[in-house]
């Protein structure tokens, strides 16, 4: 479905709802003690490649359209009427801000910014060049790591939804962050489908 003048969102950074947040600060502890360094960079490439296919199976000359999605679960309300693009851009933002926050830690320093998710809200006007520039991100986040011999750090840096993490808290959250864009993606692909067929 599409925006218009009488939909209202929530604000950039307003959060999830609380039962859901709640939900996902009881489980995500859960992700880190039965995950690995393996599992979750074999999670992060999985979704990549997943997204990858989506991008490749569609024709790309209305990705900078928006579109009003249903809410998929860990999205902020004023995150479901974003573009393909829009989409990307966020992913490739949040890859390289993930990277500089677990290169901080594991040389001992907590960043000074505090961590914020209306910060890190894609541009509008971003165009079918993010593709390269989101794919680049993802190499640079999985190269980042490769030097580092111990990710569980004894610093956190606090994360805005599920508070202090250390460098592999920070990492493993990565792949679940590709998930759920991914679903969204999906999403948006869907209802340019039913734009075009109507």
């Amino acid at each position: 479905m599409k925006q218009n003048d009488t939909i209202q969102l929530a604000p950039p950074g307003a959060g999830l709802p609380a039962v859901e947040l709640f939900i996902a600060r009881l489980l995500y502890p859960v992700q880190l003690r039965l995950g690995s360094r393996e599992s979750f960079r074999a999670l992060f490439e999985k979704e990549r490649g997943a997204i990858r296919e989506l991008i490749e199976k569609f024709t790309l000359e209305n990705g900078g359209e928006r579109v009003l999605i249903e809410r998929p679960m860990g999205l902020e309300d004023s995150s479901r009427y974003w573009s393909l693009w829009m989409t990307l851009d966020h992913l490739r933002i949040l890859n390289d801000v993930t990277s500089g926050v677990i290169l901080s830690l594991c040389k001992g320093v907590v960043p000074s910014r505090i961590a914020n998710t209306a910060v890190v809200k894609p541009s509008p006007d971003v165009t079918s060049s993010i593709v390269a520039d989101y794919e680049a991100s993802c190499d640079r986040f999985l190269e980042m790591a490769v030097g580092i011999e111990n990710l569980k750090t004894p610093i956190r840096y606090i994360h805005p939804w599920f508070g202090p993490l250390d460098a592999y808290g920070w990492y493993a959250l990565a792949g679940v962050h590709l998930g759920l864009h991914r679903v969204q993606i999906e999403r948006i692909l869907q209802g340019l489908r039913s734009t075009a067929s109507e």
